[in-house]
């Protein structure tokens, strides 16, 4: 290889660095105006008045849009019929959440749309809002109860005949996402045609709203989102913003650039959703799990149902016969949650991993082999067997590394000086997906090749693998390689989220190599090249810009001279990847395991995370410099989410109270001690031709449980309760 498993620079990287790289609010459009978004002072009721008269009459001002004036959206037919609930914008007098966009005042600076908004008066009709989670935990339920698998096994009566048990509750608050870069983009159109340039995960899906909502062709519809500086799952889907864009645009017939605001983040793409995981575990004396017993609630709106059991971990971690899992939902007055990173698996992963370290507490038993004593081997739940798991390999990899078996079990038994000293350990896992995608592959005969395919890239390298990956498989110097993405003029990709998109995309780059190797392999046939006689596409190869048969590169080809040969400047192919029907017959999942060192001052109460091991399996590493970055960033945002990240919501009006980077505690340099990141590569064809398993979710997984578990063996106190803040430890 030549390429793959070598590390590669970022090819975007000059571009950020040196301010190249054009975000969606910095693209420089003539005749630009600036959109600035008002918002409801209540949380639920409804606007009696909205006077906009001063606005209008202010400097700048070119136009004041409300619920009363505004485009309203073809597609809420749809909506009324069910079948699309997400929230739009000034579409009705009717608040459902604090904060709720009311009016959006265009204005030829934005200082000019900030200062008119301030002029607008409102009278509302307010109703009583309910967004305490505890005082409505009586009221969950299962919003999909059909859709619920059934108890493995008998966990009640084998629950209830462990000789050790142990059962708990563990809370997650709100945490919201947080990126650098704040949602916002472009809005314009040319005749009847609409042009959005946006913050995006996912343009396609864009695209297809923005269609619908204005009842219009899908070709006359085009997104854009070149570079986006973070996302971590906020615009995983569109956000209201992307349909004020064109409705604003279209209202005053001019381009218009509407940002959020950095407290408008708060209410504005969703959030993770606050937790409570209720687990019961039962073993035998030597640590043979008998029973599992899982209850996940979490919040979600009025106006839309929002859930998180498209992963059952706790019905496929561990060996075990008898599980029950429930996953319900609360009804809140509150924004509606969206999927941040590693969702659903981290909320479980930190009650089943905590639960697991109690209950090895519970037996007198190492955390590390009461795991290994309940490795499923097979799929728990189908029992089919894994395309690979190299799980146990991370296990003593990590714990060699970390000096595990130095460690002494009791409870504040270790110090450093005066500071406790806890270590602690969690498993990670992820489901390795793949997703349908199309990718281009234009290979020219000068010696170069544009690549393109409509993903995303929200900061883990997308643009450098997938130059990679088709430089590797279309033997070329990657510096002749050209990949585009973020553009709806490209094939459709799927969304950038659930660490899937090396799978899905790369797999589409990788076939479309295919493609072209076929093609190439058709011409040197025509030409009557004795080497390929009889040679299938998958018994030649490109190699640095020579076709050639496998271990015969004496018998190579050169590729442009071929090309020019038969009067072709390019060959051009479009392929489609699709998961294997050989995946179904396999359980298909990447693992992890983090080992953590904390220390803790008795006396504040102040927690630093000083060391992290942490050893992955997923699958074949296609470049070792961006996959450890992806994975140190997952462990910095995990002690983020153990230590110091959560939203707080003043209940009495609905409100997201520390809607800003000074009072939401996201970590800093001074939190992030040493990290060190090491791969267990598979060889596993079966998830897909690449061999690719998802990480960018992955690294994250463990962390928080470890942290915890760390905690309590530094202090002797089991805290449930995330983050775990100083005043959880001296109080």
């Amino acid at each position: 290889m030549n390429y793959i498993g070598k590390e590669m620079r970022r090819v975007d990287g000059y571009a950020k660095v040196t301010g190249k790289a054009r975000y969606a609010a910095e693209f420089q459009i003539p005749h630009l105006t600036h959109g600035y978004i008002l918002t409801s002072t209540i949380a639920k009721g409804r606007i009696v008045r909205i006077d906009t008269r001063a606005a209008e009459a202010a400097p700048g001002v070119i136009k004041v849009l409300t619920h009363l004036n505004s485009v309203k959206p073809v597609s809420d037919e749809v909506k009324k019929k069910g079948e699309d609930l997400s929230f739009r914008a000034l579409v009705d007098d009717r608040i459902h959440f604090s904060a709720q966009p009311i009016a959006v005042v265009v204005a030829s600076t934005f200082e000019q749309a900030r200062h008119a908004s301030r002029l607008i008066q409102v009278d509302y009709a307010a109703e009583t809002a309910h967004t305490d989670f505890d005082a409505l935990l009586g009221q969950a339920h299962d919003p999909t109860p059909d859709e619920s698998p059934k108890p493995r096994g008998n966990p009640a009566a084998a629950f209830a005949g462990a000789k050790v048990k142990v059962e708990a509750a563990y809370t997650m608050p709100i945490e919201h996402h947080n990126p650098m870069e704040p949602h916002g983009g472009i809005g314009y159109w040319i005749g009847d045609t609409l042009t959005v340039v946006n913050k995006s995960q996912n343009v396609h899906q864009d695209r297809e709203q923005l269609a619908g909502y204005f009842g219009i062709p899908i070709e006359r519809v085009n997104v854009v989102s070149l570079f986006v500086g973070g996302a971590f799952g906020s615009c995983l889907r569109p956000n209201y913003y992307t349909f004020l864009l064109g409705a604003v645009s279209k209202a005053v017939g001019r381009p218009v650039k509407i940002v959020y605001t950095r407290r408008q983040m708060f209410s504005g793409h969703g959030y993770r959703p606050y937790y409570r995981v209720e687990l019961g575990l039962g073993a035998d004396a030597a640590g043979k799990l008998q029973a599992i017993r899982y209850r996940h609630v979490l919040n979600t709106s009025r106006i839309e149902a929002f859930n998180e059991a498209f992963f059952r971990n706790a019905r496929s971690l561990y060996a075990c016969a008898n599980v029950e899992d429930r996953f319900e939902v609360v009804e809140t007055d509150l924004p509606t949650p969206q999927a941040m990173r590693a969702p659903g698996t981290i909320s479980q992963m930190f009650g089943i991993e905590c639960a697991m370290d109690e209950l090895a507490y519970a037996l007198k038993m190492d955390p590390l082999q009461l795991r290994l004593a309940n490795y499923a081997e097979t799929d728990p739940e189908t029992g089919k067997p894994f395309s690979s798991k190299a799980l146990r390999e991370c296990y003593s990899l990590a714990a060699e590394t970390f000096g595990w078996s130095k460690r002494t079990p009791e409870p504040r038994s270790m110090r450093d000086g005066r500071l406790l000293v806890g270590w602690g350990m969690a498993t990670g896992t992820w489901a390795a997906m793949q997703m349908p995608a199309l990718a281009r592959v234009v290979l020219k005969a000068d010696g170069s090749a544009q690549v393109g395919s409509a993903t995303a890239d929200i900061g883990p390298g997308t643009y450098t693998v997938m130059t990679l990956i088709a430089a590797e498989y279309l033997g070329l110097d990657a510096k002749r390689v050209q990949f585009e993405l973020g553009d709806t003029r490209l094939p459709k990709a799927p969304s950038q989220g659930g660490s899937w998109t090396t799978a899905s995309v790369g797999s589409a780059i990788h076939g479309a190599a295919r493609e072209i190797r076929g093609k190439l392999l058709e011409l040197a046939r025509q030409d009557g090249q004795a080497a390929f006689a009889g040679l299938d596409v998958d018994k030649v190869e490109l190699a640095d810009g020579r076709l050639q048969p496998i271990g015969n590169p004496d018998a190579g080809l050169d590729v442009a001279k071929l090309m020019r040969q038969h009067g072709l400047q390019q060959l051009d192919v479009v392929h489609e990847s699709k998961p294997s029907a050989e995946r179904k017959k396999y359980a298909t999942a990447a693992h992890g395991a983090q080992f953590i060192e904390v220390k803790v001052d008795p006396d504040t109460g102040m927690v630093q995370v000083t060391r992290v091991i942490e050893a992955t399996a997923c699958g074949k590493i296609m470049n070792p410099l961006t996959s450890h970055s992806q994975e140190i960033g997952g462990v910095v945002m995990g002690i983020g989410m153990a230590l110091s990240e959560g939203t707080e919501v003043d209940h009495r009006y609905g409100r997201m109270l520390n809607a800003s980077l000074a009072d939401y505690h996201v970590p800093v340099n001074a939190d992030v001690h040493l990290i060190e990141t090491m791969f267990v590569e598979e060889n596993d064809t079966i998830v897909n031709p690449l061999g690719v398993k998802g990480m960018g979710e992955l690294g994250m997984v463990g962390i928080p449980a470890a942290i915890a578990n760390a905690v309590f063996h530094a202090t002797g106190k089991r805290i449930r309760e995330l983050p775990i803040t100083p005043d959880k430890l001296i109080g």
